[in-house]
Formats: structure tokens, C-alpha cells, sequence
């Protein structure tokens, strides 16, 4: 597998879709349920990465979990999972296909470590939510990403998780740690000048 080089990320921040964080910071969708042990070869599998593109990876997402998933889902769309999503391989390709497809977020009650860090890296949001396995295929879930919530209007339950981290959710705000350190690097140069 060849590097997911500087060029790369600066193509997947193109072509991916920006997640669609209303003004409140909250994320809404319909929920998509997967199992176990999702690995990074289900999520966008070795076949297609012959392409960094984000716009061909989204076309493949979840395919060999679900062969009929990207043209079930809408953009805005979560998944929610099972333990220890995105195990597996370090690509980065996984969150970028995720993203790219439309989805908004990821909802598991654990996620492989490596996964945890690429999907915030690329601005994909990720919740880790214990009682994952009570939300059901078809549910509207809300995500409150302030106050630390997943409510389930379908179910008119609301669960609580840890926030995103301040650091992390600006990079997540921003897009991606590419966006982020650019924004960064802008601001400084800006000081610089006053």
C-alpha cells in the first residue's frame, strides 16, 4: 500500500464532503447498524485503493458489509456500530470514504485506536456511546456535541458521552488536521504582520 502522502490529504479535503454541523453543534441523521468488529478492509475494502480520490472511495463504503449500503443512505446519514470500529489496518482511506459517502458521524461504543485518531485527522466525527446497541436500524439520532448527547428522537431517549475533546473538535470544526494547521499557520502569519 503506497503512503497517504501531504498530496493526498490536500485531495481528500477537496473532494470529501463537509460535514454538515448545524450552528448549534449538533448532527442529525437516520442511523445505519453494523456489528463487531468492522475492520478498515469493510469500510472501504483493498480492492479500490488503487485511488486516494474520496469521490471514487465514497462509492465503495461499506460494500462488502453491505453491497447496497451507498445507494440506501443519504448524505447526513450515522452509523452506528458494534465494538471496535475501524480495527484493522492504519489507512486513512476508511474515514476519508466515510466521509466523502456523506456520512456525518459514527456512533460505537469502542473504536480501534488508529481509526479513532485518522477519523478526527480528517474531520469525521466519532462518538463513543456504550449503549450503541440500543439505537435501531432506520432511527433518527441527534448528536449534541456540546452537551455530550445522542438522542434518539425515534425513541425519545437521550444517552450521554463523553465530549470530543476542545483540540479535537477544532479539528473536526475545521475539517481536518490539514485544514487546521493551515488555518493555524494563517493566523500566525497574520499576527506576525500586526
Amino acid at each position: 500500500m503506497r503512503n497517504f502522502s501531504e498530496k493526498n490529504y490536500r485531495l481528500a479535503l477537496l473532494f470529501c464532503k463537509e460535514i454538515v454541523v448545524k450552528k448549534d453543534n449538533t448532527l442529525q441523521g437516520k442511523v445505519w447498524k453494523f456489528g463487531d468488529n468492522i475492520d478498515t478492509d469493510l469500510i472501504i475494502a483493498a480492492r479500490y485503493l488503487n485511488t486516494s480520490e474520496p469521490s471514487q472511495l465514497a462509492k465503495y463504503v461499506m460494500e462488502d458489509a453491505d453491497p447496497e449500503f451507498v445507494s440506501k443512505m443519504t448524505e447526513g446519514d450515522i452509523i452506528v456500530a458494534g465494538e471496535n470500529f475501524g480495527c484493522g489496518s492504519s489507512r486513512e482511506h476508511a474515514p476519508i470514504a466515510l466521509k466523502a459517502a456523506g456520512v456525518s458521524a459514527v456512533i460505537a461504543p469502542t473504536f480501534a485506536r488508529i481509526f479513532y485518531r485518522n477519523a478526527f485527522n480528517m474531520g469525521l466525527p466519532i462518538f463513543e456511546l456504550e449503549e450503541a446497541a440500543e439505537i435501531n436500524e432506520g432511527d433518527v439520532v441527534r448528536v449534541d456535541m456540546d452537551a455530550g448527547e445522542v438522542i434518539n428522537v425515534t425513541q425519545a431517549k437521550t444517552y450521554k458521552f463523553s465530549p470530543i475533546p476542545d483540540f479535537m473538535q477544532e479539528l473536526v470544526d475545521a475539517g481536518g488536521l490539514i485544514a487546521f494547521a493551515k488555518k493555524e499557520i494563517e493566523n500566525k502569519k497574520t499576527k506576525e504582520k500586526a
